[in-house]
């Protein structure tokens, strides 16, 4: 399943649940925010999981256009 992942960075607080969830997928950067390195870097189910546990809602999945979390 090929995964569109972005942040709002604007929206992102750096909790670092996604780090947690899915670390191949997701990094800190050197402002305490997420970004995406790699969004085949771990399983769908975990890049999802990752988007439902953001406290922000800061992350959105999509698969051929359709959002998913």
């Amino acid at each position: 399943m090929a995964l569109d992942v972005e942040i709002d960075r604007d929206v992102c607080m750096g909790s670092g649940n996604c780090v947690y969830a899915a670390p191949g997928v997701f990094e800190l950067d050197s402002d305490s925010i997420a970004s995406v390195v790699d969004p085949a870097g771990a399983p769908g189910e975990r890049v999802i999981a990752a988007a439902r546990r953001c406290p922000t809602g800061a992350i959105s999945v999509r698969e051929t256009g359709a959002e998913i979390a």
